[in-house]
């Protein structure tokens, strides 16, 4: 059986040159960095080469910029809390926008319990912010303007540049929330006006367990955890220094061949959503159609008169790796916060699945996967008592109203 591994927004697999420079802090040069003496110079050393390798892939002016946590969601809370708290004496208003990562919101939600208000603006249909809204939604005490550069959810691509304007226009710290599309898109912090930007390198060949936050020495940001003075004061705690080795070789090689990697993954994605609905009936794609607003990587559809865990399920048995769900939210069984945002019937909500192309995926494992993934929905329709009712007539669908069966 043929194996396909479609989720690679959630887990890239580490290269091998990644690994093999790992390899060696995890033995003889496993010196804490913070030590004198020349086990803990090579590993200061070491830190600081992948610092400026991580500085590098986002244009920061300096590597000194560059804050090391434990991930992606360590680093959205560190920039929202950190950022809000060190700017409460100016003011109490955060905004962000109603279609942000768990981390996010759940850092907004945290803060509106001790004393900070929020702001939540809507998006459209796609997934998009209109920068005239984030601007109505700013206020004498705004603080702070947090939002994504990619939907983590449906790969919109979010008008970043418009957005930093706006807050740039009124005085206010902007956050930029890179982790959906650092490594397969092109950024430049400089250009995107960004005071703090996060993302984690496990999403494009990197390992688990570091993750990034860009501060620029513009941003004011309060340290949330407490102890030495790691990362020039902004987190305490041992840096994880085979991770950090990992992230920086990652980088490098994103910013050498990320641009390559996009246009094939993009290749793949219009090759997938080309023939997935070619081949099965009353399938909608959610968020934009794929090219320069939507990630190359994500592909988010609903499948009507059938739910999404059973797709999930019977694709892993058939050797196919798709996520039903946004990463973080896929165990509570609860339809996307996003898919709710863009405004999706809850039946089409529960029916989406993401698929994720990958760099090393091939054009024979898109046609495996549509060829096997129709079957599966066949099956799934066959067993289903809403497909059911839809053949006899006693219902409609919602992506193709008055419509008949397609048999």
């Amino acid at each position: 059986m043929r194996q396909v591994y479609l989720d690679h927004q959630s887990a890239t697999p580490v290269l091998p040159e990644v690994f093999e420079a790992m390899r060696p802090f995890f033995a003889g040069n496993f010196g804490n960095p913070s030590s004198l003496h020349q086990y803990g110079l090579r590993a200061r050393e070491a830190v600081a080469a992948a610092r400026a390798q991580i500085a590098a892939l986002i244009r920061a002016e300096s590597a000194e910029d560059i804050i090391f946590t434990s991930d992606g969601t360590e680093s959205a809370n560190l920039a929202i809390k950190g950022a809000a708290f060190a700017g409460q004496r100016r003011g109490n208003h955060i905004v962000i926008s109603q279609t942000e990562h768990p981390a996010v919101i759940h850092s907004t939600e945290f803060l509106e319990k001790h004393g900070f208000t929020c702001t939540r603006v809507k998006v459209d249909r796609q997934g998009f912010i209109d920068p005239a809204d984030v601007r109505a939604a700013i206020t004498d005490k705004t603080i702070l303007i947090a939002v994504h550069l990619v939907n983590h959810d449906i790969g919109t691509i979010e008008p970043i540049q418009e957005i930093s304007a706006v807050a740039g226009q009124a005085g206010v710290a902007f956050y930029v929330d890179a982790e959906a599309g650092a490594g397969w898109l092109p950024i430049d912090v400089q250009e995107l006006g960004a005071n703090l930007l996060s993302f984690s390198p496990h999403r494009f060949h990197g390992p688990k367990g570091v993750g990034v936050l860009y501060r620029n020495r513009r941003a004011r940001l309060t340290s949330l955890l407490h102890g030495g003075a790691q990362e020039n004061g902004g987190r305490a705690g041992i840096e994880n220094v085979p991770a950090i080795v990992g992230a920086g070789v990652a980088a490098e090689i994103a910013r050498r061949d990320g641009a390559q990697w996009s246009a094939h993954c993009l290749h793949l994605q219009k090759r997938l959503w080309a023939g997935l609905k070619a081949r099965i009936p009353f399938l909608q794609l959610n968020g934009p159609e794929p090219g320069p607003k939507r990630v190359p990587t994500n592909l988010n559809i609903s499948t009507e008169f059938i739910e999404g865990e059973s797709q999930v399920l019977l694709c892993d048995m058939h050797g196919i790796a798709v996520a039903g769900a946004t990463g973080c939210v896929s165990k509570s069984l609860k339809v996307s916060h996003v898919l709710s945002a863009i405004g999706l019937p809850h039946t089409l909500a529960q029916s989406a699945v993401i698929m994720s192309p990958g760099k090393d995926n091939t054009e024979e494992d898109i046609d495996y996967v549509i060829e096997t993934f129709a079957k599966i929905v066949g099956k799934l329709r066959g067993m289903s008592p809403t497909w059911d009712e839809f053949e006899k007539g006693k219902t409609d669908s919602v992506i193709s109203p008055k419509h008949s069966c397609n048999k």
